[in-house]
């Protein structure tokens, strides 16, 4: 049974315990960033570009969090974002994530490379799941696994675009990261996967990894083929957010992929401002990356989002405290928000705009 230390208050003070206590090879996969890191350093850095200016004497009587997504009852602005392997740092694995979700009415994305199935996720869980969803190189086994997603109840279809490549994360090279032979990405069994293409003269991106990565057109034909809402992960560009409306996606999400694909890419509040104001309140967008206080949801919905996603502390916390250490990590980011939005006298998520942001 896994016991919370008592210092433990914050996101950072999870993270502080987290290095402590997990191997060495697990944090680098966990945490390592792309190359230098100054992508995944942004992500954080980004949130001091503004401060927030308080409107006091607001009547806070009905205050509340809630909003909706797609229709659905959301209690707080905050979805655990996909996040690969969970039983890497509990033997509950995703299971235990999904009841600390549920004990907090927090939605939760289950990873394609999720170490327990998305049935038997789906079984434990009693808030909204959505499934991440990374495009085969055949179509037909993408199919088969939306086809899971939504025969297990899943609310919605996440599909990861931002990683045509196997990132370049030299942390986790030099710490020899190897997966455990007890843990595999289960959702995968039974499909065929992509053979292995190895270039056999000139460039190993160009005529290896590429040849078998997603399209536009891919996109369109999930659309067709899918009941469910599909978010596109990854989005940095307004364009691409223009032209995924076009193909009738319900959302986007605003992701660097934790500055672990590329470094060099911006962070999501770098582009959130453009990419919100191009998509003009069509669909939701929502921020990914470096959500660590109740403060940084406060400044992502001002910028214009609709919700966040939350994913390396979820690792933390379940690493620490198991699923109660995760239940109090998201009760804790859950009461910074609403005491950010009571100091500065917002008693709705509608009132949160731009008008509350000071840059500096």
């Amino acid at each position: 049974m896994k016991s919370v230390p008592g210092d433990t208050v914050c996101l950072a003070d999870y993270e502080r315990h987290f290095h402590k206590m997990v191997d060495p090879a697990i944090a680098a996969y966990i945490s390592g960033p792309a190359a230098d890191g100054f992508s995944r350093a942004r992500n954080r850095d980004q949130f001091q570009r503004y401060m927030l200016m308080p409107k006091v004497l607001a009547d806070l009587r009905e205050a509340t969090a809630a909003s909706t997504l797609f229709g659905v009852d959301l209690a707080y602005p905050i979805i655990l974002a996909p996040t690969a392997y969970h039983q890497l740092v509990d033997p509950h694995g995703e299971v235990a994530t999904a009841h600390a979700a549920g004990l907090t009415k927090t939605w939760m994305t289950v990873s394609l490379l999720s170490s327990v199935s998305l049935e038997q996720i789906a079984a434990s869980a009693t808030a909204p799941l959505w499934f991440q969803l990374y495009l085969q190189a055949d179509r037909a086994e993408s199919l088969v696994l939306a086809r899971r997603a939504e025969e297990a109840g899943y609310a919605a279809i996440v599909v990861t675009v931002d990683a045509p490549v196997t990132a370049m994360r030299n942390e986790q090279q030099r710490a020899g990261f190897v997966l455990p032979p007890s843990i595999r990405p289960v959702n995968l069994d039974g499909l065929t996967g992509a053979a292995p293409v190895r270039a056999v003269s000139g460039s190993p991106v160009f005529q290896g990894m590429l040849r078998q990565s997603s399209r536009w057109e891919d996109i369109a034909w999930l659309r067709e083929q899918c009941r469910l809402p599909i978010l596109l992960k990854g989005v940095l560009n307004a364009e691409d957010a223009e032209r995924a409306i076009a193909l009738g996606i319900d959302g986007i999400i605003v992701s660097n992929h934790g500055g672990r694909v590329l470094d060099s890419l911006p962070s999501a509040l770098d582009v959130l401002p453009a990419i919100c104001g191009r998509v003009a309140g069509r669909i939701p967008v929502i921020a990914d990356g470096g959500i660590r206080r109740g403060t940084d949801i406060v400044k992502a919905l001002a910028l214009g989002a609709r919700a966040v996603l939350v994913g390396e502390p979820v690792l933390h916390a379940l690493a620490v405290g198991g699923a109660d250490g995760l239940a109090h990590m998201l009760t804790i980011l859950q009461t910074e928000f609403e005491a950010a939005m009571a100091v500065i006298g917002c008693a709705t998520l509608a009132d949160i705009d731009h008008s509350v942001l000071l840059s500096v």
